[in-house]
């Protein structure tokens, strides 16, 4: 039901908690008792100065009386619904209203741990992609084993007898107590530096790491009129490596170029008439696919330019560049999901790949992945073929008509963002168990 139809619902549910007689309200109001049990029973509806008539008998706010409870708050509750699958007992979406008009504090409770089991997730993904591969997790926790085996041994030899000269047993209890204080430093380093993790101050082990931070913090905008006065020399740019400056100066020369090409008002018209369609946009520019996705995902940030995520590789497949998208993770270390479209066009050099995608999480959403593998020099007799795969991620819901309505309500495909953080425990790709046992095939 429309919210503001349940504005008689919120009318009892005043009336009920401040103990007031349905007929005692009437009366204060100048109405009859019949006709407030009618507008109660949103038989009837109310509106001008009857309803602030009862919102100063109720001392209610009148906002909150005829609108009820705040649409982030019903829009919560309507996602939680639907993240909860096929539940034993499924939650009553037609009553989420009215859920939320009368228990504002539980409905505001389950979209809170809705967003804390996402950002959970998220985490999960951050930790795993560390643990696996972070050299310098790898180098701490060998510095943690030796300490603890140094304490063990020391230990073990003042254990053994009392026949140890006591200038030795000396040195070995300081030894013990130095070997333990590197011991406890160890572990306090490493909580702390785990605890970074996928926050805005984790630190950053590659050169990729800081271009990729530097991108994000001016939105990933490159090129255009907006950024050309602030962003033009790499060389001023919190950029601590020289090869991170060479990286940075290399996109931002793709950037500038792609901007040439592609001015922003070809680009907004193209976006206007077509959506946040690549193909669409190379066409118009003459420009190279590839060109375009860059071009789309490197847009200064606009109510009318839908988000857009972008990833590259190399034909290792090795990511090279990540620009994340809300609800699809691209893992920070080690190798991504084998299904991807970015893989799959890998296999096909120079055929455009176009498919709908449906990325696990809590909500599962669903994207379009656009991707293309291309040469990325001229080809020569007896040279190695040299070849970089792009992908560009839209939201489903952001696509318009880019895809075709039989293709965008048809199956999906089901994705993850790496093996060990998948739950799809059915998929013929997997190259090792997941650490979550839950399936959501």
């Amino acid at each position: 039901m429309p919210r503001s139809t349940l504005t008689g619902s919120r009318i009892r549910e005043r009336r009920t908690l401040k103990g007031l007689k349905q007929a005692d309200l009437a009366r204060s109001v100048g109405i009859s008792p019949a006709y407030l049990n009618l507008i109660e029973h949103n038989r009837r509806r109310i509106g001008g100065k009857l309803l602030v008539d009862l919102a100063r008998e109720l001392d209610a706010d009148l906002i909150a009386l005829s609108q009820g409870a705040q649409a982030p708050l019903v829009e919560g509750l309507r996602a939680a619904a639907g993240e909860a699958g096929e539940a034993r007992d499924p939650a009553e979406v037609d009553r989420v209203e009215d859920f939320a008009d009368r228990f504002p504090g539980w409905a505001g409770l389950v979209t809170q741990q809705r967003d804390h089991i996402g950002a959970l997730e998220r985490r999960v993904e951050a930790l795993n992609d560390r643990l696996a591969h972070d050299p310098y997790l790898s180098d701490a926790l060998h510095d943690l084993l030796s300490s603890v085996t140094a304490v063990r041994s020391t230990a073990g030899i003042l254990n053994a007898g009392d026949d140890i000269d006591p200038e030795w047993r000396v040195r070995f209890h300081r030894n013990i107590y130095e070997d333990s204080q590197r011991l406890a430093d160890g572990a306090q380093s490493l909580v702390t530096y785990l605890d970074t993790i996928g926050s805005a101050q984790e630190g950053l082990s590659t050169p990729l790491d800081e271009v990729e931070a530097w991108l994000a913090a001016q939105s990933y905008a490159l090129g255009d009129e907006t950024s050309a006065e602030t962003h033009t020399d790499t060389r001023h740019a919190p950029l601590k490596t020289l090869a991170a400056q060479t990286l940075a100066q290399d996109w931002q020369a793709k950037a500038a170029r792609d901007a040439q090409a592609m001015p922003l008002a070809q680009v907004d018209a193209v976006l206007a008439q077509h959506g946040p369609d690549p193909s669409a946009l190379a066409r118009a520019a003459n420009m190279p696919l590839d060109a375009a996705m860059r071009r789309l995902a490197a847009l200064p940030p606009a109510d009318h330019r839908p988000p857009v995520g972008l990833a590259r590789c190399d034909g290792s497949g090795t990511l090279t560049f990540r620009k994340p998208l809300d609800g699809f993770a691209l893992p920070r270390f080690g190798a991504a999901c084998p299904l991807w479209p970015l893989y799959q066009a890998l296999l096909r050099p120079t055929v455009p790949v176009r498919r709908v995608i449906e990325a696990q999480g809590q909500p599962a959403r669903r994207f379009v992945a656009y991707a293309i593998c291309q040469p990325v020099q001229a080809l020569e007799f007896d040279a190695p073929q040299i070849v970089e795969a792009t992908m560009m991620i839209v939201p489903l819901e952001h696509a318009g008509r880019t895809v075709p309505s039989a293709e965008a309500s048809g199956d999906a495909l089901g994705v993850g963002s790496t093996c060990r953080v998948c739950a799809r425990a059915a998929c013929a790709a997997r190259r090792e168990p997941s650490l979550v046992m839950v399936d959501h095939t």
